[in-house]
């Protein structure tokens, strides 16, 4: 940086009386039409990806998707001091577990790499040189000491703390003698008093003079590093990004980034910013939930589709607001012209319905259920192991049989192994004590259901059988048939009532005959006979 500024000394360009640096080009604030889309997510790897970040990628994907163009993921990695091990290729890996990959990232490169602004130095170098050139930027040699100084007066002041632009107006000589001392300063941007009004495509027009509230910024740090502000419009100009969507928390400083377009003489792509979003009571989502985290709801059995599906539905820019929407439907509805300025609230309470719809779906595609079934099997496996006295409740066509008569009752696939499903692979320890208690033919009921599904020459689907049971109380005199389908329930699930909605053990998968085949093994003594494995 010291031999940069040594050698820009030679050609240092004096400011007119406008106070403009002379020569600069202004850039045109439209795009032309025939421009392909290009959009990017650039998130910084100081923390692993979660819904915010999510929601942001998202409809950067969409958009992209919609106009047939490219989604490119950026890390913002020059915060060295900041940077969390593994949060890059969690980023990464998270946007391509929900189906949402990007064309172009550092994983997998692309025309315009690198995709880590770290590796990117040179360029941001070369444009800090450009505005040194112009006079657009200068260099600064106040300490931090100074800048704390600063900023502890403005609040014990109650004003907003800013840089009083010190270091803006020094001669060449000066900044000779400066950097005999301190060859390494950081450099700053001078604002301008005009900034330039710019149409948002979800705010409007909008115009934020921020050199009355605001100092120069720092675009340039004395290690080399660049600050956001410089980084982003570079980087957006050299990848050929067509139009940023990103929070609205950048849109004041959207004004700072028009005039750096402007000192560097290139075109602006548009902007979308996006409204927050927010918890379901308005607060603001932050790291320090731990529940926000794409792991953690991915660890916990949500699909992908349910979290795309919640985060689209609490915003706007889709036609109605309606659940259980596909990424291909989304990319259908998305119009950005309807999102409106209102922050989108979001409610995780409802996230489990949303997950149902979804799970539903997939039991409901044969070649989604296949997948299903082997992502049951491992969970099984791991949840019971050497509990399983049958390994038969492994076999593939009694898990898709489960699937089926669980779907809509289930909202994850970790459901069905939860204690209130257990009675599904293992066999529930039932006493005779227990059961008489509900009634006392237990022998009688026993035998009967034994001799039902022994009976030779005859099919039983579920329907049959549920009348079959229906007869069998019928010709018990003065047992009703609510106590028997209760006898069956303890019998061979080991549940005495049914539970809630969410996890609702209903005796519709203990009378079907597929289940009673392996799960009649439960033993109960009555006299000679025992309800076992016919």
């Amino acid at each position: 940086m010291a031999a940069l500024l040594k050698r820009l000394l030679q050609h240092w360009r004096p400011l007119a009386a406008s106070g403009r640096p002379v020569g600069r080009r202004e850039a045109s604030l439209g795009t032309d039409t025939g421009v392909a889309v290009r959009v990017r997510f650039a998130p910084s790897p100081t923390g692993f990806l979660h819904l915010g970040g999510l929601r942001t990628a998202l409809y950067n994907y969409i958009f992209a998707k919609k106009y047939q163009g490219s989604f490119i993921l950026r890390l913002e990695d020059t915060d060295q001091t900041r940077l969390v091990p593994g949060a890059a290729e969690n980023i990464e890996d998270m946007l391509e577990w929900a189906g949402i990959p990007p064309d172009e990232s550092p994983r997998r490169g692309g025309p315009a790499g690198p995709y880590q602004q770290s590796q990117r130095l040179e360029l941001y170098a070369q444009a800090t040189e450009a505005l040194l050139k112009t006079g657009a930027a200068y260099p600064c040699f106040c300490s931090p000491q100074r800048l704390e100084l600063l900023k502890k007066e403005a609040l014990r002041n109650h004003q907003t703390p800013r840089y009083d632009n010190r270091c803006r107006n020094l001669n060449q000589e000066q900044v000779a003698q400066k950097l005999a001392k301190d060859p390494k300063p950081s450099i700053r941007f001078r604002l301008e008093e005009a900034a330039p009004a710019f149409q948002d495509l979800v705010y409007g027009w909008n115009r934020h003079d921020v050199a009355s509230v605001e100092g120069d910024p720092v675009i340039m740090k004395s290690d080399g590093f660049p600050t956001y502000h410089l980084a982003c419009v570079v980087d957006d100009h050299h990848m050929g990004i067509s139009h940023v969507l990103r929070g609205s928390e950048w849109l004041i400083s959207t004004a700072k980034h028009l005039l750096l377009y402007q000192a560097l003489g290139w075109q602006p792509p548009h902007f979308a910013h996006l409204p927050l979003l927010l918890n379901r009571d308005g607060s603001k989502l932050s790291k320090r939930q731990g529940d926000i985290f794409l792991e953690h709801f991915a660890a916990d059995g949500f699909l992908p589709d349910s979290l795309l599906d919640i985060v689209t539905n609490c915003g706007s820019g889709f036609a109605g607001n309606q659940m259980g929407r596909t990424l291909p439907e989304l990319i259908t509805q998305f119009d950005l012209t309807q999102i409106t300025c209102h922050s989108a609230l979001l409610d995780l309470e409802k996230l489990p319905e949303f997950n149902r719809l979804h799970l539903q779906r997939l039991v409901s595609s044969e070649s989604q259920r296949c997948l299903l079934v082997g992502k049951l099997q491992a969970l099984v496996e791991e949840a019971f192991g050497s509990q399983l006295q049958n390994r038969d409740v492994l076999n593939p066509a009694y898990m898709e049989r489960i699937l089926l008569l669980r779907q809509g009752h289930i909202c994850r696939l970790q459901d069905l192994v939860s204690p209130v499903y257990s009675y599904l692979w293992t066999r529930p320890a039932v006493g005779r004590v227990q059961l008489e208690a509900i009634s006392e033919k237990v022998d009688v009921i026993a035998k009967r259901v034994l001799g039902l599904l022994e009976r030779s020459g005859m099919t039983l689907t579920q329907d049959a059988l549920s009348g079959e049971l229906k007869k069998l109380s019928e010709g018990l005199e003065g047992t009703k048939h609510s106590n028997v389908m209760k006898l069956l329930r303890v019998a061979l699930s080991g549940q005495q009532v049914r539970q809630g909605y969410e996890l609702d053990c209903s005796l519709e998968p203990l009378i079907d005959p597929f289940n009673l085949h392996f799960l009649a093994g439960t033993e109960l003594n009555v006299g000679d006979t025992k309800m076992n494995e016919t």
